[in-house]
């Protein structure tokens, strides 16, 4: 394997492995030891260290080797740009009265409806980062972006279960309670509940977005692709 990829692979494995050890077998002695803030600023120091690894072994690897598929198609960005759209909505609603949240604590898990975005999904930004990682790999299926965008989807899918798992033992029957009132797997028909407001901020968002990935990345994205 190209040595770039290389790095880039050791780099993805780091991020999503650093990930998913922090918060599940390491979270409870690591809190024990440093403390709840301790343990958060090592959480976050770890993952930005394996985030940003990633990105500059992303960077080195521009041109390691040739695509899966051709990705340059319009019926491709089309649907890749439906996906990201759909996926801003997700992240966008789940910033607000997510049950998920660390700090919400079980009584008001056990009180939460299931209104907007969680009507969806109850791991509305888990699906939103996958759903990235979807568009992504289908319309630039390199070598390198699909072990990024591949590590995001695992990271984001797993992340999701074992959030699952870990709430249900944390917080019983007021977590069991609220996967029994929402998905897991989303449920598409619901996306028009995320609310008109919430879908119009995201197309703002969304734009602008795909708009600077010419000036970030060297190439358009989005509906740019045609102006």
């Amino acid at each position: 394997m190209d040595p770039a990829l290389t790095s880039l692979l050791a780099a993805s494995i780091a991020f999503v492995g650093s990930h998913v050890a922090l918060s599940h077998p390491l979270r409870a002695p690591l809190a024990a030891r440093l403390g709840e803030k301790g343990f958060l600023g090592l959480y976050s120091l770890v993952s930005l260290a394996a985030f940003a690894w990633m990105i500059v072994a992303f960077r080195a690897a521009y041109g390691s080797g040739a695509p899966a598929w051709n990705g340059q198609t319009d019926l491709a960005w089309a649907v890749a740009s439906g996906l990201t759209w759909v996926a801003l909505v997700l992240f966008l609603g789940s910033l607000k009265g997510n049950p998920a949240a660390p700090t919400t604590p079980a009584e008001q898990v056990a009180e939460a409806r299931v209104t907007g975005v969680y009507a969806v999904t109850r791991h509305p930004m888990m699906w939103g980062f996958a759903l990235w990682a979807v568009a992504h790999i289908l319309v630039m299926p390199t070598p390198r972006s699909l072990i990024l965008a591949g590590a995001i989807l695992i990271l984001a899918l797993l992340g999701a279960h074992l959030q699952d798992r870990k709430k249900e033992a944390l917080q019983g029957m007021a977590w069991k309670g609220w996967e029994a009132r929402t998905s897991y797997w989303p449920r598409w028909s619901r996306l028009p509940s995320a609310g008109w407001r919430l879908w119009a901020a995201a197309l703002i968002l969304w734009l602008a977005i795909t708009w600077l990935h010419r000036p970030g990345n060297g190439f358009v994205a989005g509906i740019w692709r045609w102006l």
